[in-house]
């Protein structure tokens, strides 16, 4: 027989039991479209991140409490409390050359209410300078003035859908709401920044950083810095700048004992960049692991191929067949399987991913749809060899029968 009468061959074999064919595709079909649709979601999610992290502005800088190793992030992003930094650092570091504006962050999570209407919502404790640093703006009343950043002002500025599930449609300024059990007067209301991944503005509010750290939260410690640099190419400067200054300020001598990180946003990119491929790595080969699967239950379909086909191997060695001929046949028929399948796999898949970032963008995030193509001929070159590694064995057992005991098989 040559290749032709070979796949065509197969495919009459295939179709003759098209339920068990279908079954056998299953493994390798579920595979590939895992392969291909979680590396698109964590291409897609990594472009999420990215973009989060970008819209913030390049040319600002945090300053986060906890030291760290090169390119890994400090302890306090981990859920360590840490409490190395404080409201003085923040003033200090905005006394330094090409800074344009910098805040303190202070928070907690409290019970809004109004009235009987009672939200659960994260506070923010930060300055004046806050619309500043995050390009934010308020839609009514007033933000923090400079002369509240060092007091205990009960004052309260709304995130936007705060202030929709507490006031609706009515007027919140100048009138009181508690946060938790303190009594605040609301100046003003944010303008709506839309979904977030890394944390809706809008669902927050926003109090005077010292009211935050001593009436709220009875610390002294702030847990994080930000500070918003005139242009973008002074960031090493600013970044050394400041690491000298805190060092100074927190008597550090020995810089294996730094207590604080500063990173710019490309620094972050960078770091988080790593952390999100190790991760798509990671959830590729699981991914994979049902490639294997697959295989095993092309194995074991193929093996019973082999013993219902008994006599016709025996049949077609009797006619002349010899064991490569027979070889061939069965592996012709393990790999179609496996091409089919892989194939129904990639387009399976890719329109999962496609659903998935429609879903995103529906939701209001910059979801980017990603299918490589490297995840493509990866996941389909991983099935081939597969699907040739577990067509082996039955192929070459078939191929081993012999023929006068095949046709004497019941």
């Amino acid at each position: 027989m040559n290749i032709f009468q070979t796949i065509k061959s197969s495919f009459t074999n295939l179709a003759a039991n098209k339920a068990r064919s279908f079954l056998t595709m299953l493994g390798m079909i579920i595979g590939v479209g895992s392969v291909i649709s979680i590396m698109s979601i964590g291409a897609g999610a990594q472009s999420l991140i990215f973009n989060e992290i970008a819209s913030f502005g390049t040319n600002l800088v945090g300053i986060m409490p906890g030291g760290s190793e090169e390119d890994a992030p400090p302890a306090s992003m981990m859920g360590m409390v840490i409490t190395t930094l404080t409201y003085d650092d923040a003033k200090a570091v905005g006394e330094i050359p090409y800074i344009t504006a910098v805040t303190p962050y202070s928070t907690g999570n409290a019970n809004i209410s109004f009235g009987d209407k009672i939200k659960n919502t994260t506070f923010l404790g930060v300055t004046s300078q806050y619309v500043n640093v995050e390009d934010n703006e308020v839609s009514s009343g007033r933000f923090i003035f400079p002369e509240e950043d060092e007091s205990t002002a009960r004052i309260v500025v709304l995130g936007s859908e705060v202030k929709e599930d507490l006031f609706g449609e009515d007027d919140p300024l100048n009138k009181r709401i508690k946060i938790d059990k303190t009594s605040f007067i609301v100046v003003g209301v944010m303008k709506k920044k839309g979904a977030s991944l890394m944390a809706s503005r809008d669902k927050e509010v926003f109090i005077p950083v010292k009211t935050a750290q001593k009436v709220m939260l009875g610390i002294d410690h702030i847990g994080l810095i930000r500070a918003k640099i005139d242009d973008e190419k002074n960031a090493p400067l600013v970044i050394s700048e400041i690491r000298k200054l805190l060092q100074q300020r927190h008597n550090i001598k020995d810089p294996k004992k730094i207590d604080f990180t500063v990173q710019s946003m490309d620094q972050a990119l960078d770091m988080i960049g790593t952390v999100t491929d190790a991760l798509n790595l990671f959830l590729g080969a699981i991914a994979a692991i049902s490639l294997i699967v697959g295989g095993i239950g092309i194995m074991n379909i193929m093996l019973v191929s082999v013993t219902e086909r008994t006599r016709e191997i025996g049949l077609r060695k009797a006619l002349g067949a010899n064991k490569g001929n027979i070889l061939t046949q069965f592996l012709t028929e393990a790999m179609i399987i496996t091409f089919i399948g892989g194939l129904i796999g990639i387009i399976g898949g890719s329109i999962f991913a496609v659903l998935i970032a429609k879903i995103a963008n529906y939701a209001g995030y910059e979801w980017d749809l990603i299918i490589s193509l490297f995840s493509i001929v990866l996941s389909f070159i991983i099935a081939t060899i597969i699907g040739l590694v577990f067509g082996i064995y039955p192929a070459n057992k078939a191929a081993k029968l012999n023929a006068i005991e095949a046709l004497r098989h019941e």
